[in-house]
């Protein structure tokens, strides 16, 4: 996973970045001042550094030509200055890329993903599908598939699909006929106050080893019902 590490003393400023950054799938490092650069690149070498050119204890530009004269990681510098000069004086100090506050979160990304390309570092992964397993089972919340232990593909109609992932990203709980009926309604209209009781038979008749004696959907007499099983995420 490719690591940003912000240095900024803006509070404000480190959240808005690390909002974009996280959004694109990389971990973010955070370091508000000078002092704190060198231990945060010890605890976790980032694959390229955001630097505001003011600090409260050092100078930007200063701080860049210290950072590549014992490393090669990217650099591209913050500020609210934008002349000519200081942009030079940046980009021979060692930094890669220069951008002025304010700025477009999307352009600021592009030219992170652009630096990142040059110095050869990881690009971000894609994101990866929400699947989790539960008894041999699979599910796919992001194509909204089920496979069996066997791997073969178990049709789910709208409502037991929504039923089953209520099921599985609350493991173990007991979850009240209000609660699921809660998590499985749509604008398809299928659930209905007491039509709950029905989709969980029908769901036990497509996942149960044995839908007549449960072991996975379990009912909590006067409760409700338990999924009472592992689930892990893959």
């Amino acid at each position: 996973m490719v690591r940003i590490l912000i240095v900024d003393d803006d509070a404000d400023m480190r959240d808005l970045l690390r909002f974009e950054l996280t959004a694109q799938g990389w971990q973010i490092g955070e370091a508000e001042c000078a002092a704190q650069i060198g231990p945060a690149i010890k605890a976790a070498t980032p694959d390229l550094i955001l630097l505001d050119l003011r600090l409260p204890d050092g100078d930007g530009l200063a701080i860049a030509q210290r950072l590549r004269a014992g490393s090669q990681i990217p650099i591209i510098m913050l500020t609210g200055l934008g002349g000519d000069v200081d942009r030079i004086l940046g980009l021979e100090m060692g930094a890669d890329d220069y951008v002025v506050k304010p700025f477009n979160p999307r352009e600021l990304v592009a030219r992170i993903k652009a630096v990142l390309r040059r110095s050869g570092a990881a690009q971000p992964p894609a994101l990866d599908h929400d699947r989790r397993g539960f008894a041999g089972w699979v599910i796919d919340f992001d194509s909204r598939q089920l496979k069996s232990p066997g791997g073969a593909q178990t049709a789910l109609t709208n409502a037991e699909f929504l039923l089953l992932e209520a099921f599985v990203k609350s493991p173990r709980q007991v979850l009240s006929r209000d609660q699921l009926l809660e998590r499985t309604r749509s604008d398809g209209g299928e659930v209905f106050d007491r039509t709950i009781d029905v989709l969980i038979l029908r769901l036990r008749r497509k996942i149960e080893p044995n839908p007549k004696a449960p072991t996975l959907i379990r009912t909590e007499r006067g409760a409700g019902y338990v999924f009472d099983t592992e689930v892990t995420r893959l």
